[in-house]
């Protein structure tokens, strides 16, 4: 039991995670732990090398009625499949330079374009795991950016490009004689919501897509194709348009945020890897075609938070082969997860019954 001036910790402190779990690592003047509930949706179908392969999926949340509205996704997409792909584009660290002007910040950039492989040794040198995929650049006045993208292996690896773009810029202060202002000048952009990162993909590129029929629609979903892709169109598209959202979606987030509680993600990068476009049609055979995009989904399956207790047995619990886990599998993963969670949402939307199921599964009623 720990005691802070008039309060007793008692809950706080009952946890199977120790100080030695955490120190120097994930947590600093460590009291405890705050716990939410996980809960088990699924099967989740991925159609994969031209077989498919049944997933669970650990969700972390306080909202009633998020694992059902999944669970009722993963059931009306089980029949045909989720079929997914990955880009890994690299996680980017953007240092931000203080040139004598544009004339030299154009004479550096084109340079350095010629010196790609001494670049991608200076990183090396910081990790043997980490690779420099390449860079942008970015001119306004005396300012001059440079967003490098780096492959990090299975890891989310900000720490270490962070650390390899150290590396980088103190290599183009003493060839170049320019100062770097900042490690980071927010054009990477890290735990933002940027067009940047939506235009230019960050971490992993994710689709995902599938077909359901349109029985399975009226059966399980109780609405017809017509009415979701309507929503789709007037809901997660237009609606995001007037609102000036940089995603295009129902609830990315809801069902991303779950995922990365669960298995020891950086939660901040919810705010990025949210971001997405939902699109859907009817078919010439009244079939409905269901699919979701997300351009920057930020996630590791090593380091950080990955090797928790109960978040390493949460990783376990997704059977992604043998360690270290796959990261471009697992992104696949989050993506299937995402459109479930996304055709059940728009489907109770289409249906009229999301008042009701938040009412039975959300307001804590027997």
């Amino acid at each position: 039991m720990i005691t802070l001036g008039n309060f007793v910790l008692k809950n706080i402190r009952n946890t199977i995670i120790t100080a030695d779990d955490v120190a120097n690592k994930n947590c600093e003047n460590f009291v405890g732990a705050t716990q939410i509930p996980l809960g088990i949706a699924g099967p989740l179908k991925i159609n994969q090398n031209k077989s498919s392969h049944d997933y669970y999926l650990p969700l972390t949340t306080t909202e009633g009625a998020l694992i059902a509205s999944v669970n009722r996704g993963c059931k009306a997409t089980h029949q045909g499949g989720i079929n997914t792909f990955v880009d890994n584009v690299g996680i980017t660290r953007a240092p931000l330079f203080k040139t004598k002007g544009v004339t030299e910040s154009q004479k550096i950039v084109a340079d350095l374009k010629k010196t790609l492989p001494k670049l991608n040794d200076l990183a090396l040198s910081t990790s043997s795991h980490i690779a420099l995929l390449g860079f942008e650049d970015q001119i306004v006045g005396k300012n001059l950016w440079l967003r490098f993208s780096f492959d990090t292996a299975e890891a989310m690896g900000m720490n270490m490009v962070t650390k390899a773009s150290e590396k980088i810029s103190q290599y183009i202060e003493t060839k170049y004689h320019i100062k770097c202002l900042a490690i980071s000048g927010n054009y990477c952009s890290d735990k933002k919501a940027t067009w940047v990162s939506f235009i230019r993909g960050r971490g992993k590129k994710v689709w995902a897509e599938a077909t359901i029929d349109y029985y399975t629609c009226l059966e399980v979903l109780k609405t017809s194709p017509e009415k979701i892709v309507e929503i789709v169109k007037q809901k997660s598209q237009l609606g995001s348009i007037v609102a000036g959202s940089l995603g295009f979606n129902a609830h990315f987030a809801n069902v991303i945020a779950a995922l990365f509680l669960s298995t020891g993600q950086d939660t901040a990068h919810v705010s990025e890897s949210s971001m997405g476009i939902t699109e859907a049609e009817v078919e010439s055979d009244g079939n409905l075609y269901f699919s979701v995009y997300l351009p920057s989904l930020i996630v590791g399956t090593v380091g950080g938070g990955t090797t928790l207790p109960t978040q390493t047995e949460a990783l376990d619990l997704l059977d992604l082969g043998k360690r270290p886990y796959d990261v471009l599998k697992f992104s696949e993963i989050i993506a299937a997860a995402v459109l479930t969670g996304e055709l059940s949402l728009t489907a109770a939307l289409a249906s009229g019954d999301l008042v009701s199921a938040h009412q039975k599964l959300g307001k804590g009623k027997k």
